[in-house]
């Protein structure tokens, strides 16, 4: 699974960007029981899951987002998106695409290129 993210970009403290991601390649992993979402990495900190949506539309979000973030993604499309409103100086970071497929796959997470976000005055 190929997987292109755009979007990223420099927004002041309070304001919003959408990223997204469009996952290409495997017909058997696009529609298998997956599940796309973001992870960012600041600078000297490890990756971390910033949300995450199944096919069937469950989503989990870090504590952090919620409120401001919105996950969402066209299953036709195989594309998610990030909506991410109120951004704080905090939020900034590379954020990387990521697919998941289902265990019964011998390869189950691939990732996008990495966009990055900054939040600043």
């Amino acid at each position: 699974v190929q997987l292109q993210a755009s979007g990223g970009g420099l927004v002041q403290p309070g304001g919003s960007l959408r990223l997204s991601c469009a996952a290409s390649g495997s017909i058997f992993m696009l529609n298998s029981n997956n599940s796309m979402g973001w992870y960012r990495q600041a600078p000297g900190k490890q990756r971390e899951l910033v949300a995450h949506i199944t096919v069937g539309g469950i989503t989990n979000y870090a504590d952090s987002v919620k409120g401001r973030f919105t996950i969402s993604r066209e299953n036709a499309k195989n594309t998610v998106y990030l909506q991410m409103n109120s951004l704080k100086p905090e939020d900034t970071a590379v954020y990387y695409c990521n697919f998941r497929a289902p265990p019964t796959f011998r390869r189950t997470d691939f990732w996008g290129q990495g966009t990055l976000v900054t939040v600043s005055s």
